[in-house]
């Protein structure tokens, strides 16, 4: 049987999720699951029904790989690899199918997210089982998952499908679209010819890596040196040197949507990309008032509709007469925000780096 990999980007610093995520803490490595669960421990749960714990990877941030090792355990110290400079997904996707290809040029191997809510786990699993039987069954071809949206998304791209391949549920793709604007992203939900764009793929590794050597063929070069030479004394030198001489580019523009052959998975589940406050709701839920609540301590009057989170689970919250905002508590920051100007914490963090530097980032 094929050997098969499943690897996690947990790179990104998440600045959207302020001031709890912080460029030492990112948001993959927050308590926000109802059960103090990181989003990263989240993650490995879903996988690990599927694959033994030495053949999931992680991928992220070097620095970050200390907090990485306490959070998961149960993962050898070689699976967690680390970037010293961040290069967009193209670069980790390229690093990961390097170090596999240097173990079993023949596997397959799959990208997966740290950041994403996906229930039920059953039906991600099955949409997972199928995409790597997909995979394996027509190596030539790149392997997408898209997600059946629920509404217009504006904030998400979206893989248009073509032909049905010879599963049902599994798709040639016509296209990858950029985000749309309001009009545009309704009539592609009305088509019900759309999906929106999950980030996780399923591929040989063969594959990708011929893929990448065609499309990005200097980083591809840099990085399969890096990959035969994983684990190897000097290993991080070398890394420290090629890594701020690739070139920055995301796995969809660098490859996806050059591609000639690429089939998606349809996934039909409950799915959320936690990228900013407002997205938390989906994972909290909502009390009687419409209030997405991660804190204990908290007494509301006459509120509606807002996000209270507080990092001190001994420090009281208190609202009387507030609707949709957005409230967020640590030691050193508070954030105050309109919901409807949640996209703007982003610009916020970079005003603070250039006000306080990094310390408040």
């Amino acid at each position: 049987m094929t050997k098969r990999y499943a690897v996690i980007m947990a790179g990104g610093s998440g600045t959207r999720l302020w001031p709890m995520s912080r460029t030492d803490r990112p948001k993959q490595l927050l308590p926000l699951c109802p059960d103090g669960r990181s989003l990263l421990r989240e993650s490995i749960r879903r996988l690990s029904g599927l694959f033994s714990s030495q053949d999931i990877f992680v991928i992220a941030a070097k620095h970050h790989l200390p907090a990485i090792a306490k959070d998961l355990v149960e993962l050898p110290a070689e699976n967690l690899i680390g970037e010293p400079v961040g290069r967009d997904t193209a670069n980790a996707v390229g690093l990961s199918a390097a170090i596999l290809g240097a173990r079993d040029p023949e596997a397959t191997m799959g990208i997966f997210t740290a950041d994403h809510l996906i229930e039920p786990i059953e039906t991600f699993g099955a949409a997972m089982g199928l995409a790597y039987e997909m995979a394996e069954k027509h190596p030539e071809y790149l392997c997408t998952f898209g997600i059946k949206p629920t509404s217009p998304h504006t904030g998400l791209g979206y893989v248009h499908r073509g032909q049905p391949m010879d599963k049902a549920g599994t798709y040639e793709v016509l296209e990858f679209k950029e985000k749309p604007d309001l009009t545009t992203a309704r009539e592609y939900v009305a088509s019900g010819e759309y999906y929106w764009n999950s980030g996780m793929f399923v591929w040989k590794i063969s594959t990708i890596l011929e893929q990448l050597r065609r499309h990005l063929p200097q980083n591809a070069e840099r990085l399969m040196e890096l990959g035969k030479n994983y684990g190897q004394a000097g290993w991080e030198a070398m890394a420290e040197d090629v890594y701020p001489k690739l070139q920055k580019i995301s796995i969809d523009f660098a490859v996806m949507e050059k591609a000639k052959r690429v089939m998606v998975v349809e996934l039909d589940c409950r799915w959320a990309d936690v990228g900013s406050w407002p997205e938390l709701e989906k994972i909290t839920g909502l009390d009687e008032n419409g209030n997405a609540v991660l804190t204990k301590l908290v007494t509301m009057m006459e509120s509606h509709h807002n996000v209270i989170v507080s990092s001190e689970a001994d420090h009281l919250m208190t609202l009387i007469g507030v609707n949709e905002m957005i409230v967020v508590h640590t030691p050193d920051a508070t954030l105050i925000c309109s919901k409807s100007q949640a996209q703007k914490i982003k610009d916020m963090v970079a005003m603070l780096e250039s006000q306080f530097g990094k310390k408040m980032v």
